[in-house]
């Protein structure tokens, strides 16, 4: 019998995908803990979590021919979504609302508009824990490739912009004098 690595199954994902989903775990767990951490290091881990998964979702692919529209079922329940963004509320202070720039409505106010560190990283924390909750512990190819699909659609069309916009407001908080 020939164990030549052309014989090999070819897995559905690849080590880009496989490295989103560890950095996805990773981020999720540093919200749910969110409440016990040092504020400092807690933005430190945001600056350097955040940008990666930024770059890997960007890269996003699957060895899979998809044959239904790519969706993730909702997981994340209201009161752990506003748990987690009111522990992180906490842990910025009063340096959790900036003014946003990039925000749709600027173009048309008067006003500065504001928004909120905790819930843009809340907002990714949903996004994410839905991802991983509907891989589950051993998915199946399909779902694993619809997956990872949905969630590269999503960056796409929601979620980047919230992971960027909230890069800011962290980076200042990391570097002001």
């Amino acid at each position: 019998m020939n164990h030549d690595d052309n014989s090999a199954p070819q897995s559905v994902l690849n080590p880009n995908s496989i490295a989103f989903i560890a950095l996805c775990k990773e981020y999720c767990q540093a919200l749910a803990q969110a409440r016990e951490a040092q504020r400092d290091e807690f933005i430190s881990l945001m600056l350097k979590l955040l940008p990666r998964i930024y770059i890997t979702a960007t890269d996003l692919s699957v060895n899979f021919i998809e044959t239904e529209e790519p969706y993730i079922d909702p997981a994340l329940e209201e009161d752990y979504y506003e748990g987690i963004r009111r522990n992180v509320e906490t842990l910025m202070g009063p340096d959790d609302i900036y003014l946003e720039v990039f925000e749709e409505d600027m173009k048309y106010s008067d006003t500065p508009v504001s928004a909120s560190i905790a819930e843009g990283l809340a907002d990714l924390f949903q996004v994410l824990f839905n991802f991983i909750s509907a891989l589950g512990n051993d998915p199946t190819d399909e779902v694993a490739a619809m997956s990872v699909l949905a969630i590269k659609e999503d960056f796409r069309n929601y979620w980047s912009r919230i992971l960027c916009n909230v890069l800011r407001p962290l980076n200042d908080l990391a570097y002001k004098d």
